[in-house]
């Protein structure tokens, strides 16, 4: 776990917290939902989960917050752009992306991660916040490096 030393902040404690919960389990909604309640309780963001790739879309996995959109298309809003360009989407004015879903309107900087299995996205981690430029460099770098991490333990 040494790459975690990279990150500043609450995530150096954070991280290996999250990783020792995914030590050992093998059920993937289990290491999710961990991963989001660790997440959300560590941090005052105002939605925090997983969205899965199914098919042609992602569906709403585990998470914490308000309701959710259920289902988004390849390509659509933040966490679709995030599944087709696969990379991290760091948005500091949601109201300002091309083609943003409004699942809540309180909603106003976003960042999403894709999750990725030999290149391809499995999943995306999508965190939204009340604040505008919730997000920066340290977030996208320590949750890239937890999406790897859930990569690498991900069912084949």
């Amino acid at each position: 776990m040494a790459e975690v030393t990279i990150v500043k902040g609450s995530y150096t404690e954070l991280l290996p917290q999250i990783f020792a919960l995914l030590d050992g389990e093998e059920d993937l909604i289990a290491n999710l939902a961990n991963t989001v309640a660790a997440l959300h309780t560590a941090f005052p963001f105002l939605w925090t989960g997983f969205y899965l790739v199914k098919g042609n879309e992602l569906v709403l996995g585990p998470f914490q917050g308000p309701v959710a959109c259920t289902r988004i298309a390849f390509g659509k809003g933040v966490c679709g752009t995030a599944w087709k360009e696969k990379r991290t989407q760091l948005v500091p004015d949601v109201d300002l992306f091309p083609g943003h879903i409004a699942c809540s309107s309180l909603s106003k900087s976003e960042i999403v991660v894709p999750v990725m299995v030999n290149e391809t996205v499995v999943a995306v981690l999508d965190i939204d916040s009340q604040a505008l430029a919730a997000f920066g460099e340290t977030d996208a770098e320590a949750l890239e490096i937890l999406c790897k991490k859930l990569a690498s333990i991900w069912p084949q």
